[in-house]
């Protein structure tokens, strides 16, 4: 089956493709460096020949709700109307855990970006999937300089490899609507895995914790962003990343 990818380049993507490849899959990569932008629609239509399935990862640089939910509103309505004109039979998009306990900006986004296709004219299914192993990186490749503000965050990180199989194995199969939560094995403190990074790193940093302020901050630190069913769990722990990614 041919699906498409939306975001493919990114690191969830490179990821996704992977899986769709090893497991007999033609993954056809929507993004600008392959000619299409899913922002304005642009080679939307040619891309999406023959596709069966997409799998939409893409994401937005941002901690602003207006640029958030502009983002993903105009991604998945240029993305659903062109794949309703293909005969696309499934969409299925990567989300978060938590987006409407924890609302900041961000998570405003992704909270629109479900609403669009839920509304959409296509079949779909979302996964909505605590924070990557790689949170922490990014946390600190966000603050440069010698200080690193890290808000007090309890997480269930998993590993970005069996979210990428998880979504796959989802676009193989009939629609969903909401797939069950996936998470990782063990619950994390965003500190702790920020401290226990931070030796793998060439820079040297000085951790400061804080509390982000309001009802977000409280939600943040009282587990707002962790699974509250049962759902599928991941393998690869924290430590087990970093060992396997820093040696």
């Amino acid at each position: 089956m041919r699906v498409a990818v939306a975001g493919g380049t990114g690191l969830a993507g490179r990821h996704v493709v992977g899986e769709l490849r090893a497991a007999g899959h033609e993954p056809v990569v929507l993004a600008r460096s392959t000619g299409v932008d899913v922002t304005t629609g642009q080679g939307l239509d040619d891309a999406l020949a023959g596709v069966g399935a997409v799998i939409d990862v893409t994401n937005a640089q941002t901690l602003s709700r207006r640029k958030a939910v502009a983002f993903f509103e105009s991604a998945s309505r240029h993305l659903l109307a062109a794949e309703e004109r293909a005969g696309v039979r499934h969409h299925v998009v990567l989300s978060i855990v938590g987006i409407e306990r924890v609302g900041h900006g961000y998570y405003q986004g992704k909270i629109r970006q479900e609403q669009v296709v839920a509304d959409g004219p296509v079949p779909w299914t979302v996964l909505r999937a605590t924070q990557f192993h790689e949170f922490a990186d990014q946390i600190l490749d966000g603050m440069p300089g010698p200080l690193a503000v890290i808000p007090r965050m309890r997480v269930q990180p998993v590993a970005v490899r069996e979210a990428a199989r998880a979504l796959a194995g989802l676009a193989e199969g009939p629609a969903q609507r909401m797939a069950p939560e996936l998470a990782g094995p063990r619950e994390e403190w965003l500190l702790d895995m920020v401290r226990r990074l931070l030796p793998t790193r060439p820079e040297r940093r000085f951790v400061l914790p804080v509390r982000y302020p309001g009802a977000a901050g409280r939600a943040m630190a009282g587990g707002g962003l962790l699974p509250t069913g049962p759902g599928p769990r991941g393998m690869q722990t924290f430590d087990a990343w970093l060992a396997d990614e820093r040696g």
